[in-house]
């Protein structure tokens, strides 16, 4: 039995295999709306969302298997003080498999320790969320054709946002791939993921506070919110939340080819005018998702087509 919960848990072989398996998805979904029948997906949402968890039970229903769950901490037992570990024993005698989302850093890695059903990590603090990174690489490669010998530009939360932490440690393992590294001194990439990952691989980067600077020199640019939820004062949240705004006129900076991407939710970061641009994918990055976690439930559960 295998758990998810970096994207560094999967090898490049078998990341390479799983996205390939998630294009076969795409283009042939009748193949594989019958292979979880009988099986059920459990989505333990501590923390609130729209796109994981409606994701995952897509994927799980696409699947022709069924989900059950819960999609605040309020709405289950935790609120009457139950423990992670409690509370993964008792859903593994309901479920087959596990999506788990939580606002403490280590809860789904707790959880996995004691679970005897595949636990995926959907994401917990601002630490990791490997099934967003499994999205945006799926998106990439789909769309671009390939994941080395790319310069890959992240704007916004670099230091609370934990996609844009497991996207540098998924690609760092690509041949060729450099960063551009846009945000505001304040919420600058942790040192840890400086040190030890960019440093310690060598791999090229810069960081740069204004996203004119560098437009014209990404293939990608990956946006992100500037997280409330993540900010100890309110103070600090308005002063930096409109620091990045991606409007048509910074894209007429950016290459023909370059491909905005975006975990969603928006909220300022990207203006309206920018979904018709032929070149802004986040809503299709929206759609692979939902392959790659057909993918992902197939390969844990060992459920071949």
């Amino acid at each position: 039995m295998r758990h998810l919960m970096t994207p560094l848990d999967l090898s490049v072989e078998e990341l390479d295999k799983l996205l390939d398996l998630g294009n076969d998805i795409e283009k042939h979904p009748e193949k594989y709306a019958h292979a979880c029948a009988g099986k059920k997906l459990a989505t333990l949402f501590y923390e609130p969302s729209t796109r994981t968890r409606l994701s995952f039970e897509a994927a799980m229903m696409n699947l022709g298997g069924n989900v059950l769950g819960f999609s605040s901490a309020a709405s289950s037992s935790a609120a009457k003080g139950e423990s992670v570990s409690d509370t993964i024993r008792m859903i593994s005698c309901y479920a087959d498999i596990c999506a788990m989302r939580h606002p403490k850093e280590g809860a789904p890695m707790v959880a996995s320790r004691v679970s005897s059903i595949p636990v995926i990590n959907a994401g917990d603090g601002g630490h990791q969320h490997p099934t967003q990174t499994l999205t945006d690489l799926l998106t990439i490669r789909s769309l671009k054709g390939r994941l080395d010998n790319l310069v890959i530009g992240l704007c916004g939360d670099l230091k609370f946002g934990r996609t844009v932490h497991s996207l540098i440690k998924a690609l760092a393992r690509y041949e060729g791939i450099s960063f551009v590294l846009i945000s505001p001194e304040e919420l600058r990439i942790p040192e840890y993921i400086r040190e030890d990952v960019l440093d310690a691989q060598g791999i090229p980067y810069k960081e740069v506070e204004h996203i004119e600077d560098v437009m014209p020199d990404l293939d990608i640019l990956y946006m992100t919110r500037v997280q409330r939820e993540r900010f100890f004062n309110e103070e600090d949240y308005i002063r930096l939340k409109d620091f990045y705004v991606l409007d048509k006129k910074k894209m007429e900076l950016a290459k023909e080819d370059m491909l905005v991407l975006h975990p969603l939710p928006r909220v300022n970061e990207i203006s309206v005018e920018v979904d018709n641009d032929p070149r802004a994918a986040y809503f299709r990055q929206v759609q692979y998702g939902v392959y790659v976690r057909m993918a992902l439930i197939l390969t844990l559960l060992g459920i071949e087509v």
